[in-house]
């Protein structure tokens, strides 16, 4: 399994969630991503080398956007932004500016 890192915009909405489900269901899919690292979708235009995963919790569609990089020991998941599908990837683009 690979070691992730939280950039500060993932981390800080992870840490707001005060529902208990839906933060275990964003772990879950985050183990899912560390196991298989192809496991999302990658992204094509400004986007290249970002992949996204779905979480989806009581009807609502959740994003989760990293990318691996390889580091002198293996390979790092780098998680950039987590959040619900709603102007997501004016964000995700915002930020990688």
């Amino acid at each position: 399994m690979l070691d992730v890192e939280f950039l500060p915009p993932a981390a800080k909405f992870i840490k707001k969630l005060v529902e208990k489900p839906l933060k275990r269901a964003l772990y879950k899919a985050i183990i899912e991503i560390r196991t298989d690292p192809s496991i999302g979708e990658p992204k094509t235009g400004n986007l290249l080398g970002i992949s996204c995963y779905d979480v989806i919790y009581k009807g609502t569609n959740y994003e989760i956007a990293y990318r691996l990089e390889k580091v002198e020991d293996g390979s790092l998941i780098v998680v950039i932004l987590a959040g619900t599908r709603e102007n997501f990837y004016d964000q995700l683009k915002r930020y990688m500016k």
